[in-house]
C-alpha cells in the first residue's frame, strides 16, 4: 500500500523542509515512504554528523602510531610486534533513559561489534555513566538498570569490564549518558575495513534475524526528549549476548581466511546505514533483495526491514568463490547466513521487495553529500577567577574529607564494578579502582592501559579549558600506571546544536581537545557525537567524554595507587596554587558553583607526565596517583585506602591557604610513594628536568595525620567511603 508523503510525515522523520526540498531536487520526484525512511536514517545527526562534521575535521587524527583514524568502525593504533589495538567509544544515551537495561546492554553489544568487525578480539570494556541527582525520583531506577545491562551483556559474552566513571548531577535528570568503550587486539596484517570493492560480488547478511525492535532508533537518538518520551520505548533495541558471542567467534574464524572483502556492523540505522556506507566508501552501487533477508516476524515491510536496528547482525562483501565456505562457518555456529544482494558499478542503492522496486537512490547523496551545517555559535562567556580567600575554610578537615569521600561524587564505585566480571579471560592485571585499567596482551609481557575521563563542570564553566583538561587527565591516568599514551577516542555529548550557546560549548570543547591532543601526542582515532541531549529545552552539561589507551612494554614495570610499605616517602609532583574554582570543595562544602576551572598548562602536563612515567619504568616509584576531583588530600586518602596504610603529612611552609592546598584542583599533579633509599635520586632527576617535587611526609600506621594531628582513621574512612553506594541503592 502506497503511503502519501505529507509535510507531517516528513517532519515526523526529523527532516527539515529545506532538507526535503533538496531530496526532491536530487530525485526529481517525490520519494516513497521507504526512500523517505532511508533519507531520514542517513541524514540524521547520529549517522551524518551534519552539525559536527565541519568541526570534527579540525581535530588531530594522525601520527606515526596511527594505522587507521576516524571514518571506520573503530580506530587502529600500532602496539609493536606486528600487533594493533583497535578501540572506540560510543553513546547509547537516549535508549538507556527510556529502557535502561536494554539500552545499556545493546550499547555494550554495539561497541564490541565495532571492534570485532575490524578483526580484533575484544579484550576490555569500559564505560562512562552520568546520572541525575541522587535524590531525583528516577535516578536509582536508572542506575540499577544501566549497571545490570552493562554487566548482563559483557559478562555473558565473556569480555572483562575493567574501568570507567560514574557521576551524578541534576543536569542529567532528564537525559542520562551511557557511553561505552571497547578495546580489542588484532594482528596488524589482519585488520578488516568497510569499503566494498569488486563488481557483482555477493553482499551477505549474517547473524540474528531482523525484527521490528529498534526501528527509528537512530532518529530517536537525534531528537530531544519531551513529556512523551516514554512512548519511544519501541525504538530501543533488544540484545542477546549469547548470539553475539557466536557471531564474534564465527566472524573471527572467517577472518582467519581470505573470504572477506568488506565488513560492516549493522548498528545505527541497521541495514540501511551498513549497506550505504560500504557502497559509498568503495565508490560503488549496491542492490538488495529484501525477500532474502532473514526475518523473525511475519509481514515485515521494506520500510521496517531497512530501518530495523535488531542487534547482532553484520553485512559483508565476500569473494564469490569463498561464499559457500563462509556459509559453512556460520552454519556451524548456528547463525543466519544469506546472500541478500550484490555490488554494482551504478553508484545507486537499489532495493527490491516482493518483486517490486521499493527504492532507487544515489549512494553519494545519502552518504558523502548528506547535509553539513555551519551552525551559528556564540562563545561561552569567560568565568571570573574565584580566589581561595573568597571560599570559606573548613573548621574540621576530617569531617570535610569524610563528607567528600562519603558522598555521591567520590564514594567507592565497588557496588557497580563488582557486578561486572573484570577478571574473565585472565589477563586483567590492574582492576577497577585505580587511575587506569591494565590488560595484559595475551601471551606477552606487554600491557594495554585504558581510561575514560572528563569533568563536565569544568566544560560548562569554560568549554575550551574543560576540553583540554579531559585529554590532560586521560594522559595523567595513563602515565600514572607507567603507560605511554598512544591515542584517544571521544564521545561528545551535548544539547541542541541549533541553539548558538550549545554549539558554542561544542566548538570550545573541540578547540580545547584538539590543542591538548597535539601537545600530548594523543590523536583522536575514533569517536561518536551525541547531540540533542535535552528535555523540554533543558540541556545536559557539556560532556565530551574521552577514552584513551596507552602501552606498557613490560607489565612488571607498572604502578598502582595503593600505598605499599611503611616508611616510604610521600612526594608531590607539580605546583600547587590552591585553585578552588569549580572544585568539588567549592561546590559541595562551600556551596560556590561559580568561578573559572583550573587552567591547564599542556607543556607542564607533558613534562610532569613524562617524568612520572619514566620513573615508574625505572622502578623508582612504588605508588602513583594523579590528583583530580577533590584535590590533594582526597588523592592521598584514596591511596591510603587502597593500601590499607595510613600516613603522616606536613604542610609545606609558605604554602597557599590550608583548605586551598588540601582541596584545590590544580592540574598536572601526582602523589607518589617512593622507597626512602630512592628519594634523593628521584629528586635529583626531577631537578634536572625542571619538575617541581615536594616532600609531603611518610607512609605508616592506620591514621591519616596532618601536621601531627589525626584527620581520620583508615578504617573509619573506609566505611564512609564504601557504604554510600550500597546504602543509596538499598533506598
Amino acid at each position: 500500500m502506497r503511503v502519501n508523503v505529507t509535510p507531517e510525515i516528513v517532519a515526523a522523520h526529523g527532516l527539515k523542509p529545506d532538507e526535503y526540498a533538496h531530496i526532491l531536487r536530487v530525485l526529481n520526484r517525490e520519494p516513497n515512504i521507504t526512500e523517505l525512511g532511508i533519507f531520514s536514517a542517513m541524514w540524521n545527526e547520529h549517522c551524518s554528523y551534519k552539525s559536527s562534521r565541519v568541526w570534527l575535521r579540525t581535530m588531530p587524527t594522525t601520527g606515526p602510531q596511527v594505522v587507521c583514524g576516524p571514518g571506520e568502525n573503530a580506530g587502529v593504533v600500532d602496539i609493536g610486534d606486528g600487533q594493533v589495538a583497535i578501540f572506540k567509544m560510543e553513546s547509547h544515551n537516549h535508549p538507556s533513559f527510556i529502557e535502561p537495561y536494554q539500552g545499556a546492554a545493546t550499547g555494550v553489544g554495539g561497541i564490541m561489534r565495532d571492534v570485532f568487525t575490524m578483526g580484533a578480539r575484544p579484550v576490555a570494556n569500559l564505560n562512562a555513566l552520568r546520572f541525575g541527582a541522587p535524590e531525583y525520583a528516577r535516578t536509582r531506577h536508572l542506575v540499577s538498570g544501566v549497571v545490570a545491562g552493562i554487566g548482563g551483556y559483557g559478562n555473558c559474552i565473556g569480555v572483562p569490564t575493567v574501568g570507567g566513571e560514574v557521576n551524578f548531577d541534576p543536569g542529567y535528570n532528564g537525559n542520562i549518558l551511557v557511553n561505552a568503550m571497547c578495546v580489542g587486539i588484532a594482528d596488524a596484517d589482519k585488520v578488516f575495513y568497510s569499503a566494498a570493492s569488486g563488481i557483482g560480488y555477493p553482499v551477505v547478511y549474517v547473524g540474528s534475524k531482523t525484527g521490528r525492535d529498534g526501528i527509528h532508533g537512530a532518529s530517536m537518538a537525534s531528537a530531544e526528549f519531551d513529556e512523551n518520551s516514554e512512548e519511544k520505548r519501541p525504538t530501543v533495541q533488544v540484545g542477546d549476548p549469547f548470539t553475539e558471542k557466536l557471531l564474534l567467534e564465527a566472524c573471527l574464524e572467517l577472518m582467519a581466511g581470505d573470504a572477506v572483502i568488506a565488513i560492516q556492523d549493522m548498528g545505527a540505522a541497521g541495514l540501511t546505514c551498513s549497506a550505504v556506507e560500504m557502497a559509498s566508501k568503495g565508490g560503488l552501487g549496491l542492490t538488495l533483495d529484501l525477500d532474502k533477508v532473514p526475518c523473525r516476524e511475519a509481514g515485515m515491510t521494506a520500510y521496517e526491514m531497512m530501518l530495523s536496528e535488531s542487534q547482532e547482525r553484520m553485512l559483508m562483501v565476500l569473494h564469490p568463490d569463498r561464499t559457500e565456505a563462509a556459509r559453512a562457518i556460520f552454519d556451524r555456529w548456528e547463525l543466519d547466513f544469506a546472500i541478500v544482494g550484490e555490488t554494482t558499478d551504478t553508484g545507486r542503492f537499489i532495493i527490491r521487495h516482493q518483486g517490486e522496486l521499493v527504492a532507487d537512490l544515489p549512494v553519494d547523496v545519502l552518504a558523502d553529500q548528506a547535509p553539513m551545517y555551519q551552525r551559528p555559535w556564540t562563545p561561552t562567556p569567560p568565568a571570573p577567577y574565584l580566589a581561595a580567600t573568597d571560599v570559606p575554610d573548613t573548621d574540621d578537615i576530617g569531617a570535610t574529607l569524610a563528607r567528600l569521600m562519603g558522598g555521591p561524587h567520590l564514594a567507592s564505585r565497588r557496588w557497580i564494578w563488582e557486578q561486572y566480571d573484570h577478571m574473565v579471560m585472565g589477563d586483567t592485571v590492574q582492576r577497577p579502582g585505580g587511575d587506569a585499567a591494565v590488560i595484559r596482551v595475551h601471551n606477552s609481557r606487554k600491557g594495554i592501559a585504558a581510561t575514560t575521563d572528563v569533568t563536565p563542570r569544568y566544560c560548562a564553566a569554560s568549554p575550551k579549558e574543560g576540553g583540554k583538561q579531559a585529554i590532560a587527565e586521560a594522559f595523567r591516568n595513563l602515565c600514572a600506571v607507567g603507560a605511554k599514551p598512544l591515542a584517544a577516542t571521544d564521545c561528545l555529548n551535548f544539547g541542541n546544536p541549533e541553539r548558538p550557546e550549545i554549539m558554542g560549548q561544542f566548538v570550545g570543547c573541540i578547540e580545547g581537545i584538539s590543542e591538548a591532543c597535539i601537545a600530548l601526542d594523543m590523536p583522536i582515532v575514533s569517536g561518536n557525537v551525541s547531540l540533542y541531549n535535552e528535555t523540554s529545552g533543558v540541556a545536559i552539561p557539556p560532556t565530551p567524554a574521552i577514552g584513551a589507551i596507552g602501552l606498557l612494554d613490560n607489565i612488571e614495570h607498572m604502578a598502582t595507587i595503593a600505598f605499599k610499605r611503611d616508611d616510604d616517602v610521600i612526594l608531590l609532583v607539580g605546583e600547587t596554587n590552591g585553585h578552588l574554582g569549580q572544585s568539588l570543595y567549592a561546590h559541595e562544602i562551600a556551596g560556590r558553583r561559580d568561578g573559572a576551572p583550573p587552567p591547564v598548562d599542556l607543556a607542564v602536563e607533558r613534562r610532569n607526565g613524562d617524568f612520572v612515567r619514566e620513573q615508574i619504568r625505572a622502578e623508582n616509584i612504588a605508588s602513583a596517583h594523579d590528583i583530580s576531583d577533590g584535590g590533594l588530600l582526597v588523592a592521598v586518602a584514596e591511596m591510603a585506602l587502597a593500601g590499607n596504610l595510613g600516613c603522616a603529612l606536613d604542610l609545606p611552609k609558605g604554602a597557599c591557604l590550608r583548605h586551598a592546598f588540601l582541596f584545590g584542583e590544580d592540574q598536572a599533579r601526582y602523589v607518589l610513594g617512593v622507597n626512602a633509599a630512592k628519594v634523593d635520586a628521584l629528586m635529583a632527576a626531577a631537578h634536572k628536568n625542571n619538575v617541581p617535587v615536594t616532600k609531603l611526609g611518610k607512609i605508616g600506621g592506620r591514621e591519616i595525620v596532618l601536621d601531627g594531628k589525626s584527620v581520620h582513621s583508615v578504617t573509619g574512612l573506609r566505611g564512609t567511603h564504601e557504604n554510600w553506594f550500597p546504602d543509596y541503592m538499598e533506598g
